[in-house]
Order: C-alpha cells, then structure tokens, then sequence
C-alpha cells in the first residue's frame, strides 16, 4: 500500500512518501494512484568526490539559497566503519550547534547488511539524513561494485534501500542518487520504481546515464518521465549553469527540487538567483570583489589542514570552475597555479579583495 505520511525533519513539517517503510507513522491519507508529492522548491548542494568538502559546504551555507547538502560518499566495504571515517567526512556531525543547513551522510558500496549497519552508525551519530550513492560514474568506484554500475541490477538496489531503511529510526530519510543507467538510458523508471517501493523518502536523478559522463545534454525529459511514475519527490540533477538552466530544467523534468554541482561551483550564488525568481524578486550577480574575499576566508579555512605540498589546491581546483563566469578567476588562476607559499597565494587573492 502506497501511504502518505508526515514526520518532522530538520524542524520543518516535511511530507514524504514510501511504499514499505517500516516503524511507527502518522498515517494521513491514501493518495490514489498516479499522484505525487511536490516538493516545493528545494535546492540540494551535489556530492562531488574531492570538491565538496566541509569547508566549501560551510562556505555554500554561509552564502545562501542551498537547502540541503550531501557529503562525499563514504566507502563501505566488508566492515562497520570507526566512528572518525563519518566524522572526517562530516564533520559536522560533532559540529551540530554550527549546521546552518541539514547534512546527509552519503554511503557507497554493494553489501546491502554492511550499507545498513553503516548507515545505523551514522545515523545514531547524529546525521540527519541517509544517501545512497547508485550514481558515481569513476571507473575505480564502478570495478569494486559501487556508483552506477548497480544500475544494471534493480533487485540489488531494491535491496539495500529496504536494508538501509529497516535499519535507521523512522524519522531518519532515507534517499538515493541514480543516473538514467549504465551503458544506455534504459534503467532509469524501473530502478526509480523499485527504489520507491523500497522505502525511499526522496530521489535525486542525475539526467545522463554512466557512459554519457558528464557530457552535454542533459536528458531532463527522462526524469519528467520518473516524476510522472513515483509518488515520492524527485530531484532533477545534470547541466544547470544559469537561472535559463533552471527554468528549462524545470519546464522538461516538472521538479520543483534541483540539485546543483559544477554549476554552483561556477557560479556560488545561483542558488540565491534561483530562489529569488521563485520570490519574484531579482538578484545581482555575485562581484568579483565579493567573491574574491569568499576565496580567500575558503583558503585560510583549507591551509590549516594541508601538507605544504598541497597547500592552494582547493582554492585553484575551486578557480577553475570559476573562470568560466569570472575573468578574474583567470587571472588569479595564472598568478598561483605553481606556487605553495601560503602567504603568497593570499597576498595574491586579497589584491582583488575590495
């Protein structure tokens, strides 16, 4: 039985749906067939492996219009992982007075009784929020049986939602990441229904399939077709740089809810735009000036826990989305690409400081 249910999640009243979700609800109605859950404009911070780390989350948070991040997925193999591994990939789970926004635990792997003791241990950490990586396209993450080579076996991914979600408390969500398939677009609507069926709260779609990579375009009439079929939420990801992204996004997927990446990367207030068109209300683009000192708070905040040799990788990987928008970023770009002396590299970055 389909069953609409309401719980309380990061003190906000937050309907989600489920088809076996197990522990005790409030059960409000039965909503027939063939409806949905809309999820009101929502705007999730994406995941990226070696990009989104705490600081840059702190960072997004600090900027506004994101709702909700997802930590880089964390591994899990044949073991229940030391508490440490969830904290050093979310810290913010000993930080909970200093969570401006809700962070999921994201996990990888393919054992569904390993996924769900590990997601438990998260969970009684405090996170707020469980993802399951079925997405992650690197070729090393998709030879060990993790990301989106699970695509191609929809009883495994069926099976781990139901594992995970029997193992956390009931007002813990329990969501997943998937791609339109492996090799072909061809998974996409049977994974999302059986990942539904499973017990899912939300599902974030990445609009291109494992071999498409990273390529444009973005399939986003696919994910109309899985909003059209789930009860459920559904989150468009995939190929929004702009406002004109968002809106044609929008208009193909029907999703209220967006998940951006390398396009908030590139530009740090497109979630504000984006939130400020659903107000009505218009908003002038983030100047260099202002950015520039964002930069430089991200590279105080990275140099403390960098080996000399890596100190500034962060902030040049973080330039290189941002020349895309910002000829400055360029320039600046130039100025550090070969240099390790911290106090060089800030003395760079303030020149553009207002």
């Amino acid at each position: 039985m389909r069953a609409f249910y309401t719980m309380r999640f990061a003190n906000q009243k937050t309907h989600l749906c489920s088809a076996l979700h197990p522990g005790p609800v409030l059960l409000l109605h039965c909503p027939p067939l063939g409806t949905f859950t809309v999820l009101r404009m929502q705007i999730y911070l994406a995941p990226m492996e070696g990009v989104v780390d705490y600081n840059l989350r702190q960072i997004y948070a600090a900027i506004g219009g994101v709702d909700t991040c997802v930590t880089e997925f964390i591994r899990v193999t044949q073991h229940l992982l030391p508490d440490h591994v969830f904290t050093r990939y979310c810290p913010e789970l000993l930080r909970r007075d200093n969570a401006h926004i809700p962070i999921r635990v994201q996990l990888l792997g393919s054992d569904p009784a390993m996924l769900a003791l590990n997601a438990q241990r998260a969970a009684s950490l405090g996170a707020s929020g469980i993802d399951l990586n079925f997405g992650c396209p690197a070729k090393t993450v998709n030879r060990h049986r993790g990301g989106a080579c699970l695509l191609d076996d929809t009883a495994l991914l069926a099976e781990i939602v139901a594992a995970v979600r029997a193992a956390v408390p009931a007002d813990i969500p329990v969501t997943a990441k998937i791609r339109l398939g492996y090799e072909n677009r061809d998974t996409y609507l049977k994974n999302a229904l059986a990942i539904q069926a499973a017990g899912a709260a939300e599902l974030a779609i990445h609009a291109r399939s494992k071999s498409d990579g990273y390529r444009p375009p973005a399939y986003w009439d696919c994910i109309g077709e899985v909003r059209n079929a789930l009860i459920i939420p559904v989150i468009a990801n995939g190929e929004i740089w702009s406002v004109e992204d968002f809106l044609l996004c929008r208009e193909q997927s029907r999703c209220e809810a967006v998940m951006l990446g390398r396009g908030l990367l590139a530009q740090p207030d497109l979630a504000l735009q984006i939130k400020k068109l659903g107000d009505g209300r218009t908003h002038n683009t983030m100047p260099w000036s202002q950015l520039a000192a964002v930069l430089r708070d991200y590279f105080q905040m990275t140099v403390v826990d960098s080996a000399p040799k890596y100190i500034g990788n962060r902030v040049k990987q973080w330039l290189h989305y941002l020349k895309i928008n910002y000829r400055e970023a360029e320039l600046l770009f130039e100025a550090i690409k070969r240099e390790r002396d911290a106090e060089i590299i800030d003395r760079e970055i303030a020149r553009y400081c207002a």
